[in-house]
């Protein structure tokens, strides 16, 4: 796989919540770090994501984001 994206993330697919458009997958990138993507249902099933799947996390943003109080 080639990709022009420079943030990737090897993990294993920690959890899967299908919605009726849209899923939940959550990845363990790290020991103890997660990251959690929605992405379409369709895209999901394609990609035969399941618990225990190896799987990308691939982050391409122009910002980030970070707040306190």
């Amino acid at each position: 796989m080639e990709i022009s994206a420079r943030n990737t993330f090897k993990g294993i697919v920690k959890k899967v919540v299908p919605g009726s458009v849209n899923s939940e997958v959550t990845l363990e990138v790290a020991p103890g770090v997660e990251m959690t993507a929605i992405i379409t249902k369709s895209s999901a099933e394609r990609l035969g994501l399941a618990e225990g799947k190896e799987a990308y996390a691939v982050v391409k943003a122009t910002d980030v984001m970070v707040a306190t109080d």
